[in-house]
């Protein structure tokens, strides 16, 4: 029967007809079959840390919290069960002596969740979490399982690797993975006129770098991280010296761990996103007007911080880094706070300097303005149609995404 279904935020909230949980990949087939058959929609979902309505269906809510687990490696790839959250991955990674190369901020989603709409960390040499993905399985609309990876479909692969669920329903993806290593994470406080002027060689001579802004304070919290196995003169590490500080030698923090316990925060409050990825040549210009308007405009509201991170440029169709490497700012707010007027106010912004939304967070783009952002959009569209050919996974906020009225 139907259940109630909340996302992490709080902000989605909806009671689809049916509510399931497959125990494995037949069970996943015979739901599609099922919601075709019967002409309704099935959406699947991971762990609802997505703030976009993109799970939302009157139909059949799938669960992926059943199928979880690592089931293989071979030193090179790691194939998982796609309901895996990427905390348990990143454990059963390390206890193989595995790690994937980059991880996001937060590691309560599913790796099938996060690939799909896009989740990204930082730093010039990584792409989204998408781009380790070597190959998925899934289920088809007509109930179908493919496989697509180097062997099988590989023609198919920078489509599947993010497909918003359109596709079909993971039940296993495959990654790329390497020894498992430890970073070393610093980060320190800066005014945020300082941070701008040294960004560049921060992002160049550090494996990661990001940073906060605080806005009722106008000072950043710059973060870097860099592996730890590395010789002192091979090991790329840098932090100028802030002036009237000590930031080089006496950082705010330090922390050593592997990648899945450096890289990913914890997360006591609870909030609301929207984050935009922009080439990384109209970030200047496009910060400061976000700076300006939040200061002029959102600063009694803009409770919480702006996160600033970089993304490498990849060849995957619906990627929000898709031909270009990327700079992403993204706007938190706690969710007792009013957030969208504010967000509306940035998203004008961003878009006015060719940035694309973040699947998976707060937008309000449809199709019509979706379309012209990414030029291997209507391969995507004739791929979904083919694979999905009675819309069993086109809900109707999906639809919106996808469909042009």
């Amino acid at each position: 029967m139907g259940r109630g279904f909340v996302n992490w935020s709080g902000s989605l909230s909806f009671t689809p007809a049916e509510y399931a949980e497959p125990a494995d990949e037949d069970e996943v087939r015979a739901l599609v079959r099922r919601a075709r058959e019967s002409g309704t929609t099935l959406r699947p979902v991971g762990s609802g840390h997505s703030s976009s309505p993109l799970v939302r269906t009157d139909g059949i809510l799938a669960s992926l919290d059943r199928l979880a687990g690592v089931i293989a490696d071979d030193g090179r790839l790691a194939t998982v069960h796609a309901g895996t959250r990427l905390r348990a991955l990143g454990e059963g990674l390390y206890d193989a002596g595995l790690a994937m190369d980059n991880l996001g901020d937060v590691d309560y989603q599913s790796i099938a969740g996060a690939t799909a709409t896009g989740t990204h960390g930082t730093g010039l040499g990584f792409g989204n979490l998408s781009t380790q993905v070597a190959g998925v399985r899934l289920v088809t609309g007509p109930g179908e399982t493919l496989d697509v990876d180097a062997e099988h479909n590989p023609e198919l692969l920078p489509a599947a690797r993010l497909s918003l669920g359109a596709l079909g329903v993971l039940t296993r993806v495959t990654l790329a993975v390497q020894p498992r290593f430890q970073l070393h994470r610093r980060s320190w406080c800066a005014p945020v006129d300082w941070t701008l002027d040294h960004l560049a060689e921060l992002q160049h001579t550090n494996r990661n770098m990001d940073f906060y802004w605080y806005p009722r304070s106008d000072l950043t919290q710059v973060r870097v991280m860099n592996r730890v196995d590395q010789t002192p003169d091979e090991r790329v590490w840098h932090a100028p010296r802030v002036p009237g500080s000590a930031a080089a030698d006496e950082p705010r923090e330090v922390h050593v761990a592997p990648t899945h316990r450096a890289i990913p925060r914890h997360r006591e409050l609870r909030f609301e996103e929207i984050e935009y990825m922009l080439p990384v040549e109209a970030f200047p210009a496009c910060f400061a007007e976000v700076r300006r308007r939040i200061r002029q405009r959102h600063r009694r509201v803009a409770g919480w911080r702006v996160l600033v991170r970089s993304i490498a440029a990849d060849d995957i169709w619906l990627s929000n880094a898709y031909g270009r490497p990327t700079a992403t700012i993204a706007c938190l707010q706690n969710t007792s706070l009013p957030y969208e007027e504010y967000f509306r106010d940035m998203e004008a912004v961003f878009r006015q300097y060719g940035g694309r939304p973040h699947w998976g967070k707060k937008h309000w783009l449809t199709a019509r303005e979706l379309r012209p952002l990414y030029p291997r959009w209507d391969d995507f569209q004739a791929l979904r149609r083919r694979l999905d050919p009675d819309g069993v996974f086109l809900a109707p906020d999906l639809a919106r995404l996808l469909e042009e009225a």
